[in-house]
């Protein structure tokens, strides 16, 4: 598998400086109320879409599509936000870890949070419990566009996660946004270089345009 270099630029930074590029262009890509089911979950790859739709009189299953995803990929499962089911449990982990995958990002529960943490395969969810989806819910389609937390996931969009939660990169954008959040990277820790050298943090801001980092009208002072 070759390297791509975009999700290794990605994973070099935090969500929150992404999220701030994702302000400066005015789009939304940051998930809402999505959270890692440990703080010392990161992420990040490559979206990887599956569709989720309450079961039919007729039937279905969750589907078995994990064999068919490609490794480094975030799975990224869209279950309408519904918190009275999983989508996600031990033998999914099991087998997205052995097969190299980023992490599992579900708008929706997951359960058997405990072998995610024991093994350290990132999760990020709404919430998580013992329910299964079984018989409650059925696989709809796979690599098509989904939400998540308010945010359109399409197939190939960057996912990063950590402690602060998920932005998604919309593909179109994701060099331009990787730019400005590793300027804003930069400006930060010449923020706080300077405060521990002693300078005032209201001149440190100002030096380096800490308010309007994230301002769709931001403009570089040379």
């Amino acid at each position: 598998m070759t390297q791509d270099r975009n999700v290794a630029r990605a994973a070099a930074l935090d969500s929150a400086a992404l999220s701030d590029a994702l302000d400066r262009l005015s789009i939304a890509g940051q998930c809402h109320k999505i959270k890692p089911r440990d703080p010392a979950f990161r992420m990040t790859g490559r979206a990887y879409t599956v569709q989720y739709e309450p079961v039919t009189t007729a039937g279905g299953n969750v589907g078995e599509y994990i064999d068919d995803v490609e490794p480094g990929s975030v799975i990224v499962i869209d279950n309408r936000g519904r918190d009275d089911v999983g989508t996600w449990g031990n033998i999914l982990t099991e087998m997205a870890h052995r097969r190299g995958m980023a992490g599992t990002l579900i708008d929706g529960n997951c359960r058997d949070v405990a072998l995610s943490r024991s093994i350290g395969y990132p999760i990020f969810s709404r919430d998580w419990w013992m329910r299964t989806g079984k018989g409650r819910i059925q696989l709809k389609a796979l690599q098509v566009p989904v939400t998540i937390g308010g945010v359109v996931v399409s197939p190939g969009d960057i996912v990063r996660g950590d402690a602060d939660g998920v932005v998604v990169l919309p593909r179109s954008h994701e060099d331009q946004l990787l730019d400005i959040a590793e300027d804003i990277t930069r400006k930060e820790t010449a923020i706080r270089d300077a405060i521990r050298a002693g300078q005032r943090l209201d001149e440190a801001r100002r030096q380096h345009q800490y308010h309007d980092l994230q301002s769709p009208g931001y403009k570089a002072v040379k």
